[in-house]
C-alpha cells in the first residue's frame, strides 16, 4: 500500500485560505502558536495533501482511527452562491473576497475565524484539515480525539457549547452555527448543483451486484429527524420501474437539509436498522423543488387559461401605452393644429405662387356659388341658431346628391369655426374587409397609430387557438368592438376640446364639466357625418356605431352632431340610437330657375373679364341669343347644383345653351340606359329591369306618379324577379340610386317623380327610341303573361278539382262562375297581349 506524503499543516497550503494582508495565521488550532490552556507538549498538526474536492480531488475525505469529522453550517452565506453560476468565478476566490469585504464593513473576522470560535478550548480535539464548502454555506473540520474519548461524546460537547455560547455570523443575526458528526461519506463535489430544500435519497447495495432494501417512512424519519424538521416523506410509488429506489424528503428549512446531505450521504444501513439483509447504503443529492423551466411547463400545459390572460394583459398594455397618444393626435385633428393648409406662412406662398387664371376661376366659381347661399340664407342662419342652443337631439341635412349639402355647412354654417370634425361614411362603408374599415375609421378621425394588420393576424391566432383547444382564445376582435374604441377615443378627444376653453376666473367655474358643457353650448365642437346611409344599407355595423356613438356626444353634451344624407328613410337608423328624439330636420331641394340662372351668368360674366389668351369671347348679339336660350335649358335641366356646374363649363368652352343640354340629356339617358335597364351585370340589384322601364315609360308621359297606384301594378306587386318581389322595397333602392325622388305628404309617401330634372328630359328621349321601347314593352308584356298564365293555371287546376266531384252542390255554382269569369278575363288579356307582343316583334325586325 503506498503510503501517502506526510507534511506539517499549514493552513496557506489550501488556497481557499489564503489570506494575503493576514500577519498572522492563527486558524482551526493547527498552526504554530498553540492556543492557551492546550497541552504544552502538544505536537504540530499532520494531515493528508486535499483540496476543495478532496484528498487528490477524489471528491472523499477519509478518517482513520481516532478521527472523525464535523460540518459546520452558516459560516458563509448561501445567497452568495449564485456567484459559483459565473464562468469566471471560482470557489476558491470567495473567501478572499468575503473576508475583505468583512473587514472594509465591520473589522471583524474572516469567515472562517468562526470555526476557531466554535470549537471550545475544553474539548480534547485537534483540528487536522478544514475544507470549505461554500454551495453548502459551511465546512468540514477534520480532527482527532484521544481513545480515551468517543467522536459522539467530542460532538455532544461541541454542540452543547454552541447552544450555551450561539455564534451568529454577520449576515445571519438570527441564525446561530450548528455542528453535527458527518456519520456516512461525504462527497466534496463542485458540480453547478445547489442546495434545496428537498432531498433524494437513493437506496443502492453495499456491494456491487447486491440487492438493496426500500427503507420505510418510519426509518427514514428516525435517521434524518435529528438534523432538523421535515415536512414531508415521499416514497417512490409503487408501480415504478425506477431503479434505484429512492424516496425525496422535504426539510422545513434548507440548512437543515444541508446539514443532512453532508452528514448522511454514504451512511450503510445495517440489516437490524431496516437495511436488509446485505444492508443498504443511502446516495443523498438535492433535487429542485421546482423543476426547470416550470413556468414554460405549466403555460404550455393550461393554454385556456394562458391565452385569454395573456391577450388581457396585451389589450391592457396597449390601452395604457397608445389611448393617450391617440386622444392626443385626435384633439389635434379636431383642433387642425397640424394642418399646414391653416398656417399663415404657408397661405402667403400659395397665394404668391398661384396662376393668376387658376385665381380668377376659382374667385368665378365663388361668385356663383354666392348666389345659391343668398337664395339659401335662412337655411344657413338656422343652421347657426341651432348651434348655439342646447339640444340633446340631432341636426339632420337631407338633399339629393348635388345639393350642396357639404358646402353649405362645411363652407358657409361653419365657416372660421375651428373645433370641427368631418367623418365621411363612403370609404368607411365602401372598405373591403375589417381591417381596411378600421383604417378608413381611423383616419376620419385623426386615430394613430392604428395596427390594422394585427386583426388578420389575431384573427389567425384566435382560429389556430380554437382548432386546437376548443375554445376561442380573445386576441382578435369583431370590427364592432374595434369600431367602438375608435370612437370611444374620440369621444375623449372631443370632451377635452370642448372643455379646454374652460376658464378658472369663469362664472361657472364651480358647475361640473357635465353641467358646464350644457351651459355653454357654442363651445362644444360639431361633428359633420357625410354620405350618412349613402349605399341604402340600414343594418350595417358602421352605420350603425356611428349613430350610437352620435347619441352619446348628443346626450352627453359633448358636441354637436350634424348628418349630411342622401336617404330620405333616414329616420329608421337614427331612431334607434334616439328612439324617443325629434330631430332637426332642414331638407335641400333644386334651388329656383332663377337663381340657377344667376349661377350659370355669374360664371359667363367671369369669362368675360378673363383676359387670358384661352378665355372663349362672345360678341353682344351671341350673347343675347344665348341668354334667351338659357331660360329654355335651365327648365329642362332644373335647379341641381352639378348639373348647372357642369352647364356653366361646358358653356365656357364655347357650346351654345341648347347643344350642351342636348349632350347633358344624351349622357344622362346613356346612364339610364346601362345602370337601370340592360340586364348585362345586373350584380345585387333590387329591381328588375322591366320595373325600371315601368317607371321610366310613365314618367315620360307623366311628370308625377302616385305611389300606391304603382305598387299596384301587376310589374310591381306580381314581379317574377326573386329579389324584386317586394315592390316597397324596389322603390326605396330606385329612390336611393336616385332614378326616381319619393315625396311624402303627412309622413307616407305620396308621389313619384324623376330623380333628377335632366332625367325627366333623358325618359322623354328613351321613350322616344323606337327599337329600345320595342324591346322593353316586350319584356314586360312576357312577365305579365307569364303572370296571367299561372293565373290561368291556378284556376283551371281549381276548377278542374270542381268538376271531379261526383254530385255539384248548389252552393258551388257561384264559384264556378266565378273562376269562369276570372279564367276568360285572364284570356282575353293574354290574347291582346300576343297581338301587341306580335307587332312589337315585327317592329325588332325590321328596324334597326
Amino acid at each position: 500500500m503506498q503510503t501517502s506524503r506526510r507534511i506539517y499543516f499549514n493552513p496557506t497550503s489550501i488556497p481557499s485560505l489564503r489570506t494575503p494582508r493576514c500577519s498572522r495565521r492563527d486558524f482551526y488550532n493547527a498552526g504554530k502558536i498553540p492556543r492557551e490552556g492546550w497541552r504544552s507538549n502538544a505536537v504540530r498538526g499532520v494531515r493528508k495533501e486535499s483540496t476543495e474536492t478532496g484528498e487528490d480531488r477524489t471528491g472523499h475525505i477519509s478518517a482513520t482511527s481516532n478521527e472523525a469529522i464535523l460540518f459546520f453550517d452558516n459560516i458563509f452565506p448561501l445567497k452568495l452562491t449564485w456567484l459559483l453560476r459565473l464562468p469566471w468565478q471560482v470557489e476558491r476566490n470567495l473567501p478572499d473576497l468575503l473576508w475583505r469585504f468583512n473587514n472594509q464593513t465591520l473589522s471583524a473576522f474572516e469567515p472562517l475565524t468562526l470555526v476557531k470560535r466554535a470549537i471550545p478550548d475544553s474539548v480534547p480535539m485537534k483540528v487536522t484539515e478544514i475544507l470549505p464548502r461554500l454551495k453548502d454555506g459551511g465546512a468540514f473540520v477534520k480532527f482527532s480525539h484521544p481513545s480515551g474519548i468517543s467522536a459522539k461524546e467530542v460532538e455532544g460537547l461541541v454542540s452543547r457549547y454552541l447552544k450555551e455560547n450561539p455564534i451568529k455570523p454577520w449576515f445571519s443575526p438570527f441564525r446561530r452555527i450548528r455542528t453535527n458528526l458527518v456519520v456516512g461519506k461525504p462527497w466534496l463535489e463542485d458540480l453547478y448543483r445547489f442546495p434545496s430544500c428537498r432531498i433524494k435519497v437513493e437506496f443502492v447495495p453495499t456491494t456491487p451486484g447486491g440487492t438493496a432494501a426500500e427503507l420505510s417512512q418510519e426509518t427514514l424519519y428516525s435517521l434524518f429527524r435529528r438534523y432538523g424538521k421535515l415536512a414531508e416523506i415521499s416514497s417512490q410509488p409503487s408501480d415504478s420501474k425506477v431503479l434505484p429506489k429512492f424516496a425525496y424528503l422535504d426539510f422545513a428549512r434548507m440548512r437543515h437539509a444541508i446539514m443532512a446531505r453532508n452528514c448522511m450521504h454514504g451512511l450503510k444501513v445495517l440489516e437490524e436498522e431496516g437495511g436488509g439483509a446485505a444492508g443498504t447504503e443511502l446516495r443523498l443529492s438535492f433535487e429542485q423543488k421546482m423543476k426547470s423551466h416550470w413556468i414554460w411547463d405549466w403555460i404550455a400545459s393550461h393554454p385556456r387559461v394562458v391565452i385569454p390572460a395573456v391577450a388581457a394583459l396585451l389589450a391592457t398594455a396597449a390601452t395604457l401605452v397608445f389611448d393617450p397618444i391617440r386622444t392626443f393626435f385626435i384633439r389635434a385633428h379636431v383642433d387642425h393644429a397640424f394642418h399646414i393648409k391653416d398656417n399663415q406662412i404657408y397661405k402667403w406662398f400659395k397665394s404668391q405662387a398661384t396662376d393668376i387664371f387658376t385665381f380668377r376661376l376659382h374667385r368665378a366659381e365663388e361668385a356663383g356659388l354666392g348666389a345659391i347661399w343668398d337664395d339659401r340664407k335662412q337655411v344657413i342662419d338656422q343652421l347657426q341658431t341651432w348651434l348655439m342652443e342646447t339640444a340633446d337631439t340631432f341636426i339632420v341635412v337631407q338633399g339629393p346628391r348635388g345639393s350642396g349639402k357639404k358646402e353649405l355647412v362645411l363652407d358657409q354654417a361653419l365657416k372660421g369655426r375651428q373645433n370641427t370634425l368631418l367623418i365621411d361614411c363612403k370609404p368607411i362603408q365602401e372598405a373591403r374587409g375589417d381591417s381596411a374599415t378600421i383604417s378608413a375609421a381611423a383616419a376620419s378621425v385623426g386615430y394613430r397609430p392604428v395596427f390594422s394588420w394585427m386583426n388578420s393576424i389575431s384573427s389567425l391566432i384566435d382560429l389556430a387557438a380554437q382548432g386546437t383547444i376548443g375554445v376561442k382564445s380573445g386576441f382578435s376582435e369583431t370590427l364592432d368592438a374595434q369600431l367602438g374604441k375608435i370612437w370611444q377615443n374620440t369621444a375623449v378627444a372631443l370632451k377635452q376640446v370642448a372643455l379646454h376653453n374652460r376658464k378658472k376666473d369663469d362664472k361657472d367655474a364651480a358647475l361640473g364639466d357635465d353641467d358646464w358643457l350644457e351651459a355653454h353650448p357654442e363651445c362644444r365642437p360639431v361633428v359633420v357625418i357625410d354620405n350618412f346611409l349613402h349605399k341604402n344599407e340600414e343594418s350595417s355595423v358602421v352605420y350603425d356605431k356611428i349613430a350610437e356613438w352620435s347619441a352619446g356626444l348628443t346626450m352627453g353634451n359633448i358636441a354637436h352632431v350634424i348628418f349630411l344624407t342622401n336617404d330620405i328613410s333616414y329616420s329608421k337608423s337614427l331612431s334607434k340610437a334616439l328612439p324617443d328624439r325629434v330631430f332637426r330636420q332642414i331638407a335641400l331641394g333644386d334651388i329656383t330657375p332663377e337663381v340657377a340662372k344667376k349661377f350659370v351668368l355669374t360664371h359667363l360674366d367671369s369669362d368675360q373679364n378673363d383676359t387670358s389668351d384661352t378665355a372663349v369671347k362672345l360678341t353682344a348679339g351671341e350673347r343675347q341669343y344665348d341668354i334667351t336660350e338659357l331660360d329654355e335649358c335651365i327648365e329642362v335641366l332644373g335647379g341641381r347644383l352639378t348639373d348647372l356646374e357642369f352647364l356653366a363649363r361646358r358653356l365656357r368652352t364655347g357650346q351654345t345653351p341648347k347643344r350642351a343640354i342636348a349632350e347633358i340629356i344624351e349622357q344622362s339617358a346613356s346612364e339610364i340606359m346601362k345602370m337601370y335597364l340592360l340586364t348585362v351585370d345586373k350584380g345585387d340589384r333590387k329591381w328588375s329591369p322591366e320595373q325600371a322601364w315601368y317607371l321610366v315609360k310613365s314618367l315620360a308621359s307623366n311628370e308625377n306618379l302616385r305611389y300606391n297606384e304603382v305598387l299596384l301594378s301587376n310589374t310591381f306587386a306580381s314581379s317574377l324577379t326573386p329579389s324584386a318581389a317586394s315592390g316597397e322595397a324596389v322603390l326605396e333602392a330606385l329612390a336611393a340610386v336616385e332614378l326616381i325622388s319619393i315625396k311624402n305628404h303627412n309622413g307616407r309617401p305620396q308621389t313619384i317623380r324623376a330623380g333628377k330634372p335632366v332625367y325627366q328630359a333623358a325618359f322623354k328621349q328613351l321613350t322616344e327610341d323606337i327599337v329600345l321601347k320595342s324591346r322593353l314593352d316586350l319584356a314586360i308584356l312576357t312577365e305579365l303573361t307569364k303572370i296571367e298564365t299561372k293565373s290561368i293555371d291556378k284556376y283551371e287546376a281549381e276548377l278542374n278539382m270542381l268538376g271531379s266531384l261526383p254530385r255539384q252542390p248548389r252552393e258551388v255554382g257561384p264559384r264556378i262562375n266565378f273562376l269562369l269569369g276570372k279564367l276568360a278575363t285572364s284570356q282575353q288579356k293574354v290574347e291582346a297581349w300576343e297581338k301587341e307582343m306580335g307587332a312589337l316583334k315585327r317592329v325588332l325586325t325590321d328596324e334597326y
